[in-house]
């Protein structure tokens, strides 16, 4: 999903260097991973981290280290999300943004494939990385418009007195093949086959031979508006394949969170990064006097000043120059920031700004895991 970037002022910019150009961390936990990469001008950051915690979840069990491809996960979740939005009939969302859900569902249903196997990110339209400036604009037009005669209205779906809907016609024939195209066009095609170390593979095969069971992994999430111990679809504009997340207090969810990458699992991270925190330094923290609470979360959440907005893997803990609790996040900007790539992110700021915890369910404590497993 596209970054909520706040503007800063120079004077606070020039602030926040001086005051973070000797803040050190000492490293308290971490957990192997797999290269940084750069979702650059696209909105997947929720493909890039997902497939970055997939990777190291392989890397766990297996000790091999793969890439796996990015846009064989876009290319299958863009159709099935058009498909669920002409489904809809336009009341639904068609959008670069995903969940930690899509990576997992497109792998189940399709496969995936190493990233060598598609033509690398940018270069179908003579970029150097993943650039939807003109793609996904251009796939909005034609999804919305095979479903409204005149394009999805802005303001208002009804025209008339008697409130008829702006949607004149069924979907024409063989809508998917002209999105598959469209897709295919900027992205590439998704291979049937390919060879990997000297074998052929479908990407369905493939995905058989990481090891990575879809049965293994839930989300956890923590809100007042639905009881605790029970399962929910978070109501988020990207959360449109509506998979259940199992709601816990917060302090549980960190306790769990903490407990994993003590026992050896990263996990991946869906949350806010939208509010004014040392962004350019990458290190996020809470204002001054700002406690963590249940109620605050869930004002913030209903106020829309917290919203989910980012995927990224947390792979280990650190503590700062104080002592204050930090995680090591692995983000999807390339190079970026004081840690190139790397996030600090307190424990407070996690506390308050997260809306699901994706991980192996065989990292959670053992009463946990009998509740989200129904056993």
């Amino acid at each position: 999903m596209k970054k909520l970037v706040t503007l800063i002022t120079f004077v606070l910019i020039a602030m926040s260097v001086s005051a973070q150009s000797t803040k050190t961390f000492t490293t308290v936990k971490e957990l192997p991973i797999t290269s940084i990469k750069n979702q650059y001008r696209s909105g997947t950051c929720w493909d890039y981290g997902t497939l970055g915690y997939l990777e190291s979840e392989i890397l766990r069990k297996t000790g091999k280290t793969y890439d796996l491809c990015e846009m064989f996960v876009v290319s299958k979740d863009y159709m099935d999300n058009a498909t669920h939005y002409v489904r809809m009939h336009g009341y639904s969302q068609i959008s670069e943004g995903g969940s930690c859900d899509d990576v997992l569902e497109v792998i189940r249903k399709h496969g995936i494939c190493p990233e060598d196997a598609m033509p690398a990110p940018g270069s179908m339209t003579g970029d150097s990385l993943a650039n939807f400036n003109v793609f996904f604009p251009e796939l909005e037009r034609l999804v919305s418009g095979i479903v409204w005669a005149e394009g999805k209205p802005e303001l208002n779906r009804y025209t008339t007195e008697e409130h008829a809907p702006l949607r004149v016609e069924a979907p024409r024939a063989n809508w998917q093949k002209d999105v598959q195209e469209l897709i295919d066009k900027y992205l590439g095609k998704c291979p049937d086959s390919f060879v990997f170390e000297g074998k052929t593979y479908t990407p369905l095969s493939f995905a058989e031979s990481l090891g990575i069971n879809a049965d293994d992994y839930v989300s956890l999430t923590s809100y007042l508006h639905h009881p605790f111990n029970q399962w929910f679809v978070i109501e988020a504009p990207y959360k449109w394949r509506l998979r259940p997340s199992y709601n816990i207090p917060i302090e549980q969810l960190m306790t769990v969170l903490d407990k994993a990458l003590d026992a050896g699992y990263t996990v991946a991270w869906g949350g806010d990064v939208s509010g004014d925190f040392l962004r350019k330094e990458g290190i996020a923290v809470l204002p001054d006097g700002v406690v963590p609470t249940q109620e605050l979360r869930q004002q913030q959440w209903d106020n829309w000043d917290f919203t989910y907005d980012h995927v990224m893997l947390i792979y280990g803990k650190a503590l700062d120059e104080q002592g204050k609790p930090y995680y090591l996040v692995k983000n999807s900007w390339g190079d970026y920031g004081a840690y190139h790539g790397i996030w600090y992110m307190s424990r407070d700021y996690m506390a308050l700004n997260t809306t699901y915890l994706f991980l192996n369910r065989n990292a959670l404590p053992r009463s946990l895991r009998k509740e989200v497993s129904g056993k």
